[in-house]
C-alpha cells in the first residue's frame, strides 16, 4: 500500500508545476508569467470596482465557491460563484442546463469583470456558454481545464491553465492548488515569509 500512496502523491504533487499556460492566441507562456498576468488582472479589476466571477460543475463548483470565498475574505477582492442551488435548478428547469451559467453571466457581468471558468474536461457546454457570454459582455476570461490539450475551453480564455492528466481527481486537485497559490502569492506569500492566519 505504501508504494501506491507514494505513487499517487508523486504524480499528483508534480502536476501543478507541469501545468501548461497559454495566452489568448494559444502561445505558450511560463507558469510564472501566467501567475503574474493573472494577479495583475485581478488587482486591476478590483481597483476599477469590477468583480471576479467563478463557474464550475460538480467538484469544480466546490472549487469555484471555495475560491470566491478566499479571494473575497483573504484577498479583499469582489468575487462570487454562480452556483446557488435554487438558481441552478430554476434556470436548468426553465432554460436548460446549458444556460445555467450563461444566463447569470448575462445578468450580472460587466465590462472589465473577469470570469474564471473551471472544467476538468474543458468540454462542458454550460461552461463554454458562460465563457462565450462573458466575452460578449467585455469580461476577461481565465480558464482551468484538463484531459485533451485541444479541449474547447482552453482556447476560450485570455489566460489558460491546462493540466495534462486524464484523471478527474488529479485535475481537480491541481486546479485547487493553482488557485490557492494565486491567492496566497497575491497577498504576499514568500518562502521566507509564510502566511499566518
Amino acid at each position: 500500500m505504501q508504494n501506491i500512496v507514494n505513487d499517487y502523491f508523486g504524480i499528483s504533487g508534480s502536476l501543478p508545476l507541469k501545468t501548461e499556460a497559454t495566452g489568448g492566441d494559444g502561445s505558450a507562456i511560463s507558469l510564472g508569467e501566467a501567475f503574474r498576468q493573472t494577479i495583475d488582472d485581478i488587482q486591476a479589476l478590483n481597483a476599477a470596482g469590477n468583480t471576479l466571477r467563478f463557474v464550475g460543475n460538480g467538484g469544480s463548483a466546490g472549487i469555484a465557491s471555495h475560491m470566491a470565498v478566499d479571494f473575497s475574505k483573504r484577498g479583499e477582492i469582489r468575487a462570487n460563484a454562480f452556483n446557488d442551488a435554487a438558481m441552478l435548478t430554476c434556470l436548468g428547469n426553465d432554460l436548460g442546463y446549458s444556460e445555467v451559467f450563461a444566463h447569470q453571466v448575462a445578468l450580472h457581468t460587466c465590462e472589465g469583470d473577469v470570469l474564471v471558468a473551471i472544467s476538468s474536461s474543458g468540454q462542458s457546454e454550460n461552461i463554454l456558454r458562460a465563457a462565450e457570454e462573458a466575452r460578449k459582455r467585455g469580461a476577461g476570461i481565465i480558464t482551468f481545464s484538463g484531459f485533451k490539450p485541444d479541449n474547447h475551453l482552453r482556447g476560450s480564455g485570455g489566460l489558460n491553465y491546462y493540466v495534462d492528466s486524464n484523471e478527474y481527481g488529479f485535475i481537480e486537485l491541481t486546479h485547487m492548488a493553482l488557485l490557492s497559490a494565486l491567492i496566497d502569492i497575491m497577498i504576499g506569500w514568500r518562502s521566507d515569509r509564510p502566511l499566518g492566519r
